[in-house]
């Protein structure tokens, strides 16, 4: 089940040591959106979320979003952000990744996958490997089919806790 297995598991993307990953290869990061960096169908960038941002920038992260939601609000979202975006995924099929990597002018070596669901971005990020890095979902809100996945990724991650 390795391409269940994230390389990491943290509370929320607040917790990820960027310079860390920075210092270990990482110089882009491919970033779901739902339940990673806000609550599913939400629109309302939060301060903490513009600085979040603004200090990924900073410290030379090149970043582009990978969803498999097409509504018009991710697309607002990213251009607020200042971030790329690759909507209609299709994750974990690997051809978005790709356009994500093609798009950030690097390797998937030099990439981490971040999302909240192990049916999607982890093993989208396994697939064509990067570093994957699970969050715990922002939200108990989702689509009936990931609610049922969910269930799954309790029993795959057993009794795994977020290191922090």
């Amino acid at each position: 089940m390795t391409l269940f297995r994230p390389d990491r598991y943290l509370s929320d993307v607040h917790a990820i040591d960027f310079d860390a990953l920075k210092e270990s290869g990482i110089r882009g990061l491919l970033l779901d959106i739902d339940n990673t960096i806000l609550p599913r169908d939400t629109n309302v960038i939060s301060p903490e979320l513009a600085d979040w941002a603004t200090g990924l920038r900073t410290r030379g992260l090149a970043v582009c979003l990978v969803s498999n939601n097409w509504h018009e609000r991710v697309f607002h979202l990213a251009a607020d952000l200042g971030f790329d975006i690759v909507a209609k995924a299709v994750k974990p099929l690997p051809f978005a990744f790709w356009a994500g990597l093609r798009r950030l002018g690097l390797r998937a070596r030099q990439c981490a996958v971040i999302g909240d669901q192990l049916f999607t971005d982890v093993l989208g990020g396994n697939l064509i490997g990067a570093t994957t890095i699970l969050v715990r979902p922002l939200s108990e809100s989702d689509l009936p089919h990931t609610l049922a996945l969910r269930l799954l990724e309790r029993r795959i991650m057993a009794e795994r806790e977020p290191e922090a």
